[in-house]
C-alpha cells in the first residue's frame, strides 16, 4: 500500500463537484486516510508549487489556488498515484480522455479540478506539507474488510 495527496482546487469546489471527485477515487478501491477542508494561505501555496517558480503562471495558480478552501486528502491502496492520476485524466481537460474526472467535468487547464501527486516520492514530500503523521489514521486489510488500526 502506498499514499497520495490530492488537492479538489477552487473551481471543483465553488462548482459542487468534490463528493463527486472523491467518490470516484474511493469507487476505483483508494481508502481515504486523511482529509481536511482548509483555506490554503500563499505561503503553503509557494511551497506546494515551488517547482514552478519563475514560470510566468507562478502567481495565478498561486492566487488561484489559495482563492477559494479546498480540500486536501491522502488517499491509501495499491499503486495509488497511478490510480489517481489514471481517474483524475490528463492535466488539460481538452486532452482527458471521457469517463475521466478531468474529461467529464474540466474546462481549461487553468482550471482542471484536482491536483494528484505525480510520483510516489512528491506523494511523500506534499503530504508532509498538509498532515501531520497524527493526523493520518491507518488500515489493515482482514479478509474482505478493512479495519482501522489504533
Amino acid at each position: 500500500m502506498d499514499r497520495t495527496l490530492i488537492l479538489v482546487k477552487p473551481d471543483a469546489m465553488q462548482r459542487g463537484l468534490a463528493g463527486e471527485i472523491i467518490a470516484r477515487l474511493e469507487r476505483r478501491g483508494l481508502k481515504i486516510v486523511g482529509m481536511k477542508l482548509l483555506h490554503m494561505d500563499e505561503a503553503l501555496a509557494k511551497k506546494h508549487y515551488a517547482i514552478h517558480e519563475g514560470k510566468p503562471f507562478f502567481k495565478p495558480l498561486v492566487d488561484y489556488i489559495t482563492s477559494s478552501p479546498i480540500i486536501a486528502a491522502v488517499l491509501e491502496g495499491t499503486k495509488s498515484v497511478d490510480v489517481t492520476r489514471n481517474t483524475m485524466g490528463a492535466t488539460n481537460p481538452v486532452e482527458a480522455g471521457l469517463g475521466t474526472i478531468r474529461g467529464d467535468f474540466g474546462l481549461e487547464i487553468g482550471r482542471n479540478l484536482v491536483h494528484g501527486s505525480d510520483s510516489p516520492e512528491n506523494a511523500s514530500k506534499e503530504i508532509a506539507l498538509f498532515f501531520s503523521p497524527q493526523e493520518l489514521v491507518s488500515f489493515k486489510r482482514d479478509i474482505d474488510r478493512w479495519i482501522i488500526e489504533s
